[in-house]
């Protein structure tokens, strides 16, 4: 069996060891492969304590670099021994919602493209929030457009110098990356 095969070789129970062209390695048991897709989905974690966690990874069938076959196991899909932790998923699904609603946060609404590089980049070092489209750093020094040095208002003067040395470097920047287009 090799990952050229087109998927021939992801019969159900199967326990494979996997490298992909990404530089992963595990083993796993194929719970099922669909062809039209290409996907195989794998459960792992069936090594340690049989009673222990699994987790299920989709893989699209083009990135296998490799796999050889382990051997033959009984039915993943066999309901006696299925667990779901419910709570976990719970966890994971309001982590994810939570950090969505975070990354929705930090774009701008009708701002341009160099609004959002520099409220990116004043991001990186200092806590920053959107107003509109003026940029609040540090819940006291404002940038408005056209986000220049002199668009810096309010603040203590040691924050003010400090917007504005972070937005005097960002807007070099992204005039030479603009010149070297």
């Amino acid at each position: 069996m090799d990952a050229s095969s087109g998927g021939d070789g992801f019969a159900v129970g199967c326990l494979l060891s996997m490298k992909t062209t990404l530089g992963d390695e595990f083993e796993g048991q194929v719970i099922t492969y669909d062809r039209p897709s290409n996907i195989v989905v794998l459960q792992e974690g069936l090594k340690s304590n049989p009673q222990s966690r699994r987790s299920i990874r989709f893989l699209k069938a083009n990135y296998i670099k490799e796999f050889s076959f382990l051997g033959q196991s009984d039915d993943p899909l066999d309901l006696k021994k299925c667990y779901l932790d419910l709570n976990s998923l719970q966890s994971k699904e309001e982590a994810a919602v939570r950090q969505a609603e975070i990354d929705v946060e930090r774009i701008g609404v009708g701002v341009t493209a160099e609004a959002q590089s520099i409220f990116d980049a004043l991001s990186k070092t200092l806590p920053v929030r959107w107003d509109k489209t003026a940029i609040v750093v540090m819940n006291e020094v404002r940038v408005s457009s056209p986000y220049l040095a002199e668009s810096v208002t309010g603040g203590t003067p040691a924050a003010n110098e400090r917007v504005r040395k972070v937005l005097e470097l960002e807007r070099r920047r992204l005039q030479s990356r603009g010149a070297g287009q």
